[in-house]
């Protein structure tokens, strides 16, 4: 459903979206709606923005608590530096 919506924008703003809407063949109506849909999209696309590599690896590694990865990483350093 749609529903009406009152703007107050600056006179020359809304001369430059009415130009880019033409120039673009969507109604101004259709450039807010996107507009105001990208500003929601964007909470959730943290995770997106990531490579895929990245995504992919997200969550393999289960932590018990934030101070096990100081363990880890000091086990690590012990065996890369004081190993015999």
């Amino acid at each position: 459903m749609n529903t009406k919506l009152t703007l107050k924008l600056d006179k020359a703003t809304i001369q430059k979206a009415k130009i880019f809407a033409k120039e673009n063949k969507v109604s101004l109506s259709s450039l807010v709606e996107n507009y105001f849909e990208s500003l929601i999209k964007k909470v959730d696309k943290t995770e997106l923005t990531l490579p895929p590599s990245v995504r992919a690896l997200s969550g393999v590694l289960k932590l018990k608590n934030f101070s096990e990865t100081d363990q880890i990483r000091d086990d690590y350093l012990m065996e890369k530096y004081l190993r015999d």
